[in-house]
């Protein structure tokens, strides 16, 4: 890693002006929110790209430089950034010299993270956090996070900006979604009939009072209250008939667009899912649901606004030209307001959807931590968390309100008094006698129609604008590659039961220690083998590899002497079972969970695993045998028990490959010795990782899995690294 200098920075590092011009002083910087929860350094070097116009997101920044659970280190985010056309200056100085840096430039916060340095003030700073968004610090709160290290980026000789973000279609996040057209249609032809039902509403108010005063025709008041009387009927069953069909659109849309992104997600890789916050993956579900609504409820009213305001704007014009100019200038004042407040309006709502999302994550966390909590006496802790993430989320959502409320004013004001010039002018029209009252009625009716239905065109315009901000966050789900090679069929022969590695090598991210490096390995068909080795040498990852769950960075594992990814992994892990350390049950009863929720489970086989996994003892002496539920994530069972059903669960699939990841380290030496009897007895190939004599005796060979010191270290923190994440 190079080393970062430690000489205060001379006049020569302050920004040159020249180079300013050249590099997109015209940019704005953007606010991006990390995604993943070790991606800071991701969020910020994207955020100084797009601010030099290298259009780029952070989805395609991940694609490029893959990072892991461990961070990235300054040596790392300056090898990324050079890639990308930066040259980089990690720089150390004081906190007085934070006005000579080129900016914007990323700092180290809180020996932990990444941020942004926008802009130094008289009382402090302005910086760009990609876990919480734009702060304001006064420099004594600076003092407190600031850890003295800089890293100016500036572009190169070479640099060229480029475009490499992916378009988020909607057709992407949905998948295939039937019945949408047709349905879609029937309510457009539906908002039409309401439209011309509103069209000709004014009419009714002018012949009333130009025709029906002025004459005092009985008998024509009485057609018109007929005829205008069938029409309000007639739109009330119209207005019903299109709500329906709205509601069913709406239903129909979300349960087929969550069951695609469902699946979808069920196939996306395992590192997808240890990178993020469970808050933050259902936060971005309910994102679908604003997208849904918007797209069914508004879609097709967002279509007749822009129409029938232009057919209302035509009738306008009939009445009086310069009336009709008044109303188009408070339109276009309207239109001008809603697009200067967009931009402030999206950043709070960015902000507010993440912290909302934190806060979620805080109390999943703490209730399925609630025992260690209590053990812990961590209650008051846990609940200063969820308290501040609560502050923070409310605190988001006054700023979306005191932005609405001041848009609200302002477009109040505008129409208010635009529509008091609008009578007055229309009223002195009418005393020169080139206006009747029926066409002043009339107009001011039509004038309400129009200024309502274009500025709620605007209104859902800047709502499908604001859907991007949703699209986001569900195309990090929907256009994420899902498993390589997981789908192929294969069409050979059954292989044999063998598992081959050869030169197996993997780390996380490019540039981090190896955990594994060139590892051979054979297991006959029928063998049984056991890895042993100290604590973080690499055996879990080893048996993920094994299992397809993680992709060897180099080399390739063969079952049967054919590569995996060629059987295709969905083929491979019908022919596999596992017990994994952090394996869960689900909720349900026991039958359920040996059975894996099989639809066409047989009773005498989720027996057979039970006694082979020495848990049906147990099962028979509770009340309900087979059918006990297992409380939330296996609550109601013991550790040992717990383990025991997960056993069976693997027992019931007959696989002809068990991987065994410390699978009975909760249980006690009879029933382990119960259980390496059952194992040893089978005849399929069994991948036993333990530390217990007693399981790694039950194997016919014992292999150590020994690395070199870099490699064991899982930390990936040497001596003068800095990391954040």
């Amino acid at each position: 890693m190079p080393t970062i200098g430690t000489q205060p920075i001379s006049a020569a590092a302050k920004p040159d002006t020249h180079a300013r011009l050249l590099f997109g002083w015209w940019h704005r910087l953007p606010v991006l929110l990390q995604t993943e929860a070790v991606e800071c350094g991701l969020a910020c070097l994207a955020m100084v790209a797009n601010y030099h116009g290298h259009d780029v997101d952070l989805a395609g920044l991940r694609r490029r430089f893959a990072t892991s659970l461990k961070g990235a280190t300054l040596a790392r985010l300056m090898e990324m950034a050079g890639k990308l056309g930066f040259t980089c200056r990690p720089l150390k100085l004081d906190l007085g010299e934070l006005t000579q840096l080129r900016m914007p430039c990323v700092l180290h916060w809180d020996l932990n993270h990444f941020v942004v340095l926008k802009r130094v003030t008289r009382h402090g700073i302005v910086i760009h956090d990609p876990a919480r968004g734009v702060r304001k610090l006064g420099m004594r709160e600076v003092s407190d996070h600031f850890t003295g290290v800089a890293l100016e980026l500036s572009p190169a000789a070479d640099f060229t900006p480029v475009r490499e973000r992916q378009a988020v279609s909607l057709r992407a996040l949905t998948g295939k979604v039937r019945g949408l057209v047709p349905a879609l249609a029937q309510v457009l032809v539906l908002a039409l009939a309401l439209e011309v039902f509103a069209l000709a509403a004014p009419f009714y108010l002018q012949w009333v009072l130009d025709q029906v005063l002025v004459s005092a025709d009985r008998d024509l008041l009485t057609l018109l209250g007929l005829g205008f009387g069938t029409l309000a009927i007639l739109s009330a069953l119209v207005t019903a008939a299109r709500s329906w069909a709205v509601t069913w659109l709406g239903a129909t849309l979300n349960v087929q667009w969550a069951g695609n992104l469902f699946g979808h997600l069920m196939r996306l890789p395992l590192d997808w899912f240890e990178k993020r916050h469970v808050g933050d993956v259902v936060s971005r579900f309910g994102s679908i649901q604003t997208i849904q609504k918007t797209l069914t409820m508004q879609f097709v009213g967002s279509l007749l606004d822009g129409l029938m305001s232009l057919v209302t704007l035509v009738v306008m014009t009939f009445y009086s030209a310069w009336l009709t100019l008044l109303v188009l200038g408070l339109f276009l004042g309207y239109g001008l307001a809603r697009w200067l407040w967009f931009g402030p309006l999206r950043r709070a709502s960015e902000e507010q959807i993440v912290h909302a999302a934190r806060q979620q994550s805080e109390l999943l966390e703490s209730i399925r931590g609630a025992m260690p909590v209590k053990l812990a006496n961590k209650q008051d802790e846990r609940l200063a968390r969820y308290v501040n993430a609560t502050v923070a989320a409310t605190n988001r959502d006054i700023g979306i309100q005191r932005l609405t409320i001041a848009f609200a004013l302002g477009n109040q004001l505008m129409f208010g008094l635009g529509r008091v010039a609008l009578i007055w002018i229309a009223a002195a029209l009418a005393l020169r006698n080139e206006f009747s009252a029926g066409m002043l009625v009339a107009f001011i009716a039509y004038a309400d129609q129009f200024t309502s239905r274009a500025a709620g065109l605007i209104d859902k315009w800047m709502d499908f604008r604001m859907l991007r901000l949703h699209a986001e966050r569900v195309a990090d789900i929907a256009l994420t590659a899902p498993e390589p090679r997981a789908e192929i069929a294969w069409t050979g022969p059954v292989p044999e039961a063998s598992v081959e590695l050869r030169n197996v090598s993997f780390r996380y991210a490019e540039g981090e220690p190896w955990i594994l490096k060139n590892c051979n390995l054979r297991i006959e068909a029928g063998e049984s083998v056991a890895i042993t080795g100290p604590s973080g040498c690499g055996k879990t990852t080893l048996a993920k590899i094994v299992l397809g769950l993680l992709e060897p960075t180099e080399g390739e594992v063969l079952f049967g002497g054919i590569d995996i990814r060629k059987l295709g992994l969905d083929t491979y892990r019908q022919w596999v079972g596992a017990v994994m350390q952090d394996d869960q049950l689900f909720a349900g009863s026991i039958a359920d969970n040996i059975g894996f929720f099989d639809p066409e489970a047989s009773m005498e086989r989720i027996v057979a695993a039970a006694r082979m996994a020495a848990i049906h003892e147990d099962i028979m002496r509770m009340p309900m045998g087979y059918q006990s539920l297992v409380g939330d994530m296996g609550s109601s069972l013991s550790g040992g028990q717990k383990q025991r059903v997960i056993l069976a669960r693997a027992f019931y699939r007959n696989p002809r490959l068990l991987v065994l990841d410390e699978a009975t380290s909760h249980l006690d030496q009879f029933n382990e010795a119960a259980i390496n009897d059952s194992v040893r007895g089978l005849g399929m190939t069994r991948l036993i990782i333990a530390h217990r004599q007693e399981t790694v005796a039950s194997a016919r060979r014992v292999v150590s899995l020994v690395g070199t010191t870099t490699e064991r270290n899982l930390s990936g923190r040497t001596s003068g690294q800095i990391v954040a994440g």
